[in-house]
This record gives structure tokens, sequence and C-alpha cells, in this order.
């Protein structure tokens, strides 16, 4: 299959991964109604043609939180990457240094922080849900910063995992799920033998690191429902602040308040988030809250944005909006999956490709310069 467009990916990657996992990526929560309107939604925002502008040259990099990245993405984190290419996170690592761009490995990833910390050339980002286990937090927490993670990444909208009903109909969960994923995993002899053999080992890596035992896929839905706790609040949260020295990124708000709270928490950033579509189905798209948060917060703190995010076009849409940055999920994970390394590399350049030629047919010569007035009016009352 030709790739010519971030979208071909996808294709790519159903063909490649077992069933089990490509519904895991691709999924969302319940009806999958959030899921589609972080696309929909983000695709109604106009952007506004200038001509006649002198572009002879444009800039697309940019300084987020005291670093100078060569593009407004980071590579955000996706839980199980390891198994949609062989060591994914160490690939997607690699991938991001190459581009200069952050990357954020999950705390349910297969290759524990030791492993991707080693591999890449710069300093990555370490993403934390909110658990109950604050034992496992405080070492993850101790074990980044030893291994020079400057940034965290707190998810906070994980209080319980959402409903997602394509896992038991493929096999992530339900009846005879590890009978199914085995059949599936025969049925695609290429990934069988690059990630199923060669990518061992198929464990949680930082849980593992943590509880000194492997931690399989088999144990993952069920450490994970019984360790995020829905009774945490903000007062919770303190001895994460003074345990942590580096800078602290809430990952999750989609109400102007919460962002407030953020901002009085001590939050060095935040990220517009609705986990993808896979938490709360029915609640706003990531493009239908960023402006409010952005009135909410002013300039306080970098505001970032993820969810729904196919192309360059829609980075430039949410940097237009107000964000400072967009982290990538879905996206790379589908590049992941059918090509590696390689595959990241190939996405990162279409990106670039798409922000560099729209930023040119817009009049907008660096990225400074992108904001509401680069959106037909129009389309934000929509």
């Amino acid at each position: 299959m030709i790739i010519a467009s971030p979208r071909d990916f996808r294709g790519v990657a159903q063909q490649r991964l077992p069933r089990f996992l490509f519904d895991y990526v691709d999924g969302g929560a319940l009806d999958e109604v959030t899921l589609k309107a972080n696309e929909i939604d983000l695709s109604k925002i106009l952007l506004r043609q200038r001509v006649l502008h002198a572009m002879d040259t444009v800039d697309l990099s940019t300084t987020l939180l005291g670093e100078n990245f060569a593009l407004p993405i980071i590579l955000g984190p996706v839980g199980l990457s390891g198994m949609l290419a062989r060591r994914g996170e160490v690939q997607a690592a690699q991938a991001a240094a190459k581009a200069r761009i952050p990357y954020t490995l999950s705390t349910v990833s297969v290759c524990p922080l030791a492993e991707v910390a080693a591999a890449s050339s710069q300093p990555i980002w370490f993403q934390l849900y909110v658990l109950k286990d604050r034992g496992f937090m405080a070492d993850a927490l101790a074990r980044a910063a030893a291994l020079g993670v400057t940034t965290l990444v707190f998810t906070v909208d994980m209080p319980t995992p959402g409903s997602r009903y394509r896992d038991p109909h493929s096999g992530m969960s339900g009846p005879w799920a590890g009978t199914r994923r085995m059949v599936q995993a025969m049925l695609h002899p290429c990934w069988a033998l690059d990630v199923g053999l060669l990518g061992r080992p198929h464990d949680l890596g930082n849980i593992s690191a943590y509880r000194g035992q492997a931690t399989g896929l088999a144990d993952y839905i069920g450490w994970l429902g019984a360790n995020f706790d829905p009774s945490i609040g903000w007062q919770d949260l303190d001895w994460i602040r003074q345990a942590w020295q580096g800078q602290i990124l809430i990952k999750g708000i989609l109400d102007p308040d919460d962002a407030r709270d953020a901002v009085t928490f001590g939050a060095d950033g935040i990220i517009v988030s609705n986990h993808g579509g896979r938490q709360l189905d029915g609640t706003m798209s990531t493009a239908a809250a960023l402006p409010g948060i952005v009135e909410a917060v002013g300039k306080s703190i970098p505001v970032l944005a993820d969810s729904g995010i196919r192309s360059g076009v829609d980075v430039l849409r949410f940097l237009a909006m107000g964000a400072d940055a967009v982290m990538l999920g879905r996206a790379y994970a589908y590049a992941l999956a059918a090509g590696g390394e390689a595959g990241v590399s190939r996405l990162l350049a279409l990106f670039e490709k798409e922000m560099r030629t729209n930023m040119t047919l817009m009049g907008v010569k660096k990225l400074a310069d992108l904001g509401p007035h680069c959106l037909v009016r129009s389309s934000l009352k929509e």
C-alpha cells in the first residue's frame, strides 16, 4: 500500500496487527460518539487563505517549557506501544529524537523507563496515572528522575477505565481472550514473528520493575481496574508536586474551571484532552473545549491539545485556536504499527510538509503568528 498521507498508515496498521491490538488502538468508549466528534469538529475549523505575503521562508520551530523543538508536536503516551512493533516504545522514542521533538512514555508501556531512556538520544517525558498504589507512583517518580526525565505528564481523566465495547469482541478481554489472541496472532505471521516472538518480553515493563515480577498482558485489564483511584482530589496531589522537582503537565482537562484549578495547583502546563474519546463518551470534543480553556488560563501556562489530530492541517487548526503545541496519539500509533521507527519518521515528515505548505498558503511565516485571526470566523461559531 502506498503511503501518501498521514491517514494511509491506518489501513496498513489494520492489515498488520491482530484484531485485538488494532481495535485497542482504533476504538473508543461505548458508542464512540466522542471519538468521532474529535475528528469531525476539528475538520470544521476553517483556515483563512492569504496571498502575496512574500512567503519565501516558514519556521516551524517552537519553544516549550524552556526547550527548543523542531515542531510543535509531542508524541503522547500510548499504552502497549511495544505490542504494535518490536520494542515499539524504543522505536517511537528514537523517531522523536531524530525529529527533535519530545516523546512521552506511558505508565503501561511494554518497554520499561530504563530501556527507553537508554535508547533515546534526548531526555524523554513520562506519563503517570493517579493510582491507589502510592508506592508504585513514588517508585516511578524516583526512577524517572534518576533517568533524567524532566517533564511529568500527569493524567487525571482516568479515575476509572472507560467502557470500551470493542475489547470483549476483539479478544482484548472477555471469554477465551487468551485463545482468541493466539489464533489472531497465527493469522498474522509477520507480526507474530517480529513482535510476538522477537519482541519479548511482553509485560508492563514499569509495573514489573516495581513488583519485581512479570506483569503480562493477561494482567493488564485487571491491574488497571484494581489500581485506578476515583477518590482522589486536587488536595491529594500536593505530595506529587513536592516529590517531583521537574515540570508537571496535567493531562485530561476539558472544563475551564478544572483548568483554573490546575493553575492554582501549580501545574507548569495543561493538556486539553478527552483521552482520544476513550473515557467519557458523549462529552465535548477537544476542538470544542479548547477556546474556553485558552480564555480561562490566558498566557499563565502553556496549553497543549490532543485527540482527533490526523494531519498537519489539524495541528495548525489547534495552534490557531490557541494551543501552544499538540500531542499525537493514534496518528503515530498507526505509523508505528505500519513501519516501526521508519513509519513514525515518515509520518512526522508528512506532518511537517503539510504544515509548511499550508502556512505558506495562509501567509503565516512562523508559529507565533498563528491565532484566531487565521481562522474563518464562521467556522468558530458552528
